[in-house]
């Protein structure tokens, strides 16, 4: 009894589900309104009637479809690149040592500015020093010499001969060599410095000795700095010599540098696709140093281009398309999408601007179906 219930029950949604759907059948009509046979004609005509053109009550088959319509504009496309860089110093130099020697002065403090030509140490010079005095008592002794073999030629004394003469004049300019040599010798026994810029760290005291290779200190020239940074293969189109850059850093969060770029490789590297870029960063007020971590952000806007919300897209075999609205009916139109930022698309397309675009709705739509625009019925009843 209690299946016979069931069967039933489920029997009478099924109905109540056909007749919300297609309608009352006109011999069921028929026989529950009790009509005479002429009045049943006319039921079913109702019925027919109330079904529509589409032959099915309530759906209306030739009923437009409601969506939602946008003008088709153009707009530019901003290229961003976003990377990381490395801050390098515009100027930089490793002092090294030539000489070998013992320290006796030093002027090598941290993060000291300098200017080039600055003394940074001595090392011991008193060997140097005598072999200059050395060195020019001969050149003395050669000019005195060559200054009497020439005062007793014009004189007219036979024991002074043009050899004589020419030998003593040689002599001179050994001897002026050799204090040459000594006043260099001597010249690099003291380290200045070869740039200006800021000093870094070092740990040459007095009393080191000191061998040829050795590095004393660096010094880095941050007046400007080098943002060195790597661009991906399909953004080099963006690399323009004199081009402007935006960098950010960590260290001062919020605040943005502006530089240039100024030189970047002839070649991607073969492993990671990308090359090697250097812009340079004005660093007038000393905030930024060397070996500090760039954000780096590089702009670019594009040509207007046709612009539609994603929404707008639909896909089919054929590719990405969307659909144009013409005197109230749908047609789909091939599209190639060049950019997409948050819902909006950038795309190629031989629809001009002005066109109507269906922009949401469009998965409900089939070619030469007709469309009503909801936008403009709110727009009108408002």
């Amino acid at each position: 009894m209690r299946q016979l219930a069931i069967f039933l029950l489920s029997v009478a949604v099924l109905f109540g589900a056909y007749v919300m759907t297609f309608g009352m059948p006109a011999q069921v009509s028929q026989l529950v309104g009790g009509a005479p046979e002429a009045g049943g004609n006319a039921g079913a005509n109702q019925a027919q009637a109330g079904r529509g053109p589409g032959g099915r009550g309530g759906r209306g088959g030739n009923r437009a479809t409601s969506v939602v319509v946008e003008t088709l504009e153009e707009t530019s496309y901003a290229l961003v690149l976003r990377t990381v860089g490395t801050a390098s110093s515009a100027r930089k130099s490793s002092v090294t040592m030539s000489e070998t020697g013992e320290v006796v002065e030093v002027a090598l403090e941290a993060n000291a500015l300098v200017e080039s030509g600055d003394v940074l140490l001595r090392l011991d010079a008193r060997t140097q020093r005598l072999s200059l005095d050395v060195a020019q008592a001969e050149l003395d002794q050669a000019r005195d010499t060559l200054a009497r073999y020439k005062t007793l030629q014009s004189s007219g004394n036979l024991t002074v001969t043009n050899v004589n003469l020419s030998e003593a004049e040689v002599a001179v300019r050994l001897a002026e060599a050799n204090v040459g040599m000594a006043e260099l010798a001597l010249e690099e026994r003291t380290i200045v410095a070869p740039i200006s810029g800021r000093l870094g760290l070092s740990d040459v005291h007095v009393g080191d000795l000191l061998s040829s290779g050795d590095v004393v200190v660096t010094i880095d020239d941050s007046s400007k700095l080098y943002a060195e940074f790597e661009v991906p293969e399909r953004s080099i189109g963006l690399l323009e010599v004199g081009k402007k850059v935006s960098v950010g850093t960590p260290t001062y969060a919020g605040r943005i540098f502006e530089g240039q770029i100024v030189a970047f490789d002839s070649r991607l590297d073969g492993v990671t696709r990308s090359v090697t870029v250097k812009a340079e960063i004005d660093n007038s007020e000393g905030l930024l140093w060397s070996g500090m971590t760039f954000l780096v952000r590089m702009l670019e806007e594009t040509d207007p281009l046709p612009s539609v919300p994603s929404t707008a897209i639909t896909w089919d075999r054929s590719g990405a398309g969307f659909w144009v609205v013409t005197d109230g009916k749908a047609t789909r139109r091939p599209v190639t999408i060049r950019y997409r930022e948050g819902d909006r698309v950038w795309l190629d397309t031989d629809v001009e601007p002005g066109a109507q675009i269906v922009t949401e709705g469009a998965s409900k739509l089939r070619e030469g179906a007709a469309v009503s625009d909801l936008s403009a019925e709110q727009r009108a009843n408002s």
